[in-house]
């Protein structure tokens, strides 16, 4: 049996090498016998069954090691697919990490746009902290840190070039439209609920919104029909319920009381409550409080403002029949009181030596001016 065996395993064998510089070099014979040109044995720009598919056999090279056996020729083979495999699963995993990586672009700022959803005061762009960012910009040579935009349907500049709309980025996007620098940002297709999301993760992640921009950005969502509910809106952003309704109580307080503070970006989420309740109990007093609060040439906290506005320090005014005090500061301490009584009368002191005998004239001749009006 075992020389049966071994008759036919010398039936299936390959050929031996041609030696370099052999006379017989390019003859077809045996079992090469119509195999392409380039799958010859010996040929050096051919693969040589029994070889690594990455080389190639040249000639002066070491002489290859060749199976004797169908068996053993394939078992040489095998091992070599093993190690291609091998590799190409390493490649595989390397690739893995550069799945859904963007890439990133250079782009003119001139031709990208704030997000319709993004609600940054104008505030947000003159703090030091915005500053400090844009000279950091600046003396990269353009954003470090890449923004995210997502392309406009059907829009163009006046240049004829893409328009792009901020996903995220704002205060980077200005600081590079400031400088005239390129705008260093990944593109992405979103859809509107995508970008506004993606915007406020981000915004969140870095907590560089205050609650008033918070709550404007939550209110103009849901002013939009972005999100059918405040529950619906702080469920797709993972955010507590009650965080949304404090940030949207701040975004609907009245214009003017929001102008009561030195900046928007002063109020804190904890006067929410406070603010919302004075508002709904009495408006009117609330608006009042809120117009006295902020005059020319006082200079107030927003811890100060909020008492003011909640009745808990200064001149207090629930209506105009209930009395009222206004204190007008002037220059070197100099200092005047405004009084409403019951009855809707209002009186003007002014401290001692206060007012010369031209002041006190020109005083007069306002108050007459103030009394002809029509209204």
């Amino acid at each position: 049996m075992s020389k049966k065996l071994a008759a036919k395993a010398s039936l299936i064998q390959m050929p031996p090498p041609f030696a370099s510089g052999s006379s017989t070099a390019g003859v077809t014979t045996g079992a090469s016998a119509g195999l392409p040109a380039g799958l010859q044995p010996g040929s050096p720009a051919g693969f040589t069954p029994g070889t690594s598919p990455h080389t190639a056999a040249s000639a002066g090279d070491a002489p290859e090691y060749r199976a004797k056996t169908a068996p053993g020729s394939m078992a040489h083979f095998m091992a070599s697919q093993s190690s291609a495999v091998r590799e190409a699963e390493e490649l595989r995993e390397r690739l893995k990490s550069f799945d859904g990586a963007k890439p990133v672009r250079q782009l003119d700022p001139q031709t990208v746009r704030p997000s319709r959803w993004a609600n940054r005061h104008e505030a947000s762009f003159t703090d030091p902290a915005f500053t400090e960012l844009k000279a950091d910009i600046a003396a990269a040579g353009g954003n470090v840190q890449p923004v995210s935009v997502r392309p406009v349907l059907n829009g163009s500049t006046p240049g004829g070039g893409a328009v792009y709309e901020l996903v995220f980025g704002h205060r980077r996007h200005r600081a590079c439209l400031e400088l005239g620098l390129p705008l260093q940002a990944m593109v992405a297709d979103l859809s509107d609920r995508e970008l506004f999301e993606a915007m406020e993760r981000e915004n969140r992640a870095r907590k560089n919104l205050s609650a008033w921009e918070q709550g404007a950005m939550y209110k103009r969502a849901l002013d939009e029909g972005l999100y059918p509910s405040q529950r619906k809106l702080s469920e797709a952003l993972g955010v507590d319920v009650s965080l949304v309704s404090k940030s949207l109580s701040l975004a609907r307080l009245p214009d003017v009381v929001v102008a009561a503070f030195a900046s928007p970006l002063d109020i804190q989420f904890r006067w929410a409550q406070p603010l919302a309740e004075a508002l709904q109990k009495d408006p009117e007093a609330l608006i009042a409080r809120a117009r006295q609060a902020r005059q020319p040439g006082v200079s107030l906290s927003a811890a100060d403002v909020l008492d003011r506005l909640l009745g808990l320090g200064g001149p207090a005014v629930l209506n105009r029949s209930t009395p009222s005090q206004r204190v007008i500061e002037g220059r070197a301490g100099r200092r005047a009181v405004m009084t409403r009584d019951a009855q809707g009368r209002v009186v003007i002191k002014f401290a001692p030596g206060a007012l010369s005998d031209a002041a006190e004239a020109q005083i007069a001749e306002a108050i007459l001016r103030v009394m002809q009006k029509d209204s």
